[in-house]
């Protein structure tokens, strides 16, 4: 009687003690990687958007004005003739000219 007893509780104890567990991983979730993933989309955004005469700030901190736009790469002109051509992933700022 006495193990029967015991075998019956401890298949709930499964259960209960793999709450805390499911519980780290929501907090995991809407703490760190839910935030992330916004912050990707807001990027994504923010790149496909660029357009002829913003200003950006590159990966590198270099502040420039786009002078033409393709697929996935953009035309910086950086001043005194200096042009460089830039991966739209990697502007870390686009203000608009507007």
């Amino acid at each position: 009687m006495e193990n029967s007893f015991l075998l019956a509780q401890s298949s709930g104890g499964f259960f209960v003690q793999i709450i805390p567990l499911i519980l780290i991983f929501a907090i995991f979730w809407f703490l760190i990687i839910r935030p992330q993933q916004k912050k990707i989309k807001e990027h994504n955004a923010m790149v496909s958007n660029v357009k002829k005469g913003d200003r950006v700030v590159t990966g590198g901190g270099l502040i420039g004005t786009v002078t033409d736009v393709s697929e996935n790469e953009v035309d910086v002109d950086f001043g005194n003739n200096v042009k460089i051509k830039s991966l739209k992933s990697t502007l870390a700022d686009v203000k608009s000219k507007d």
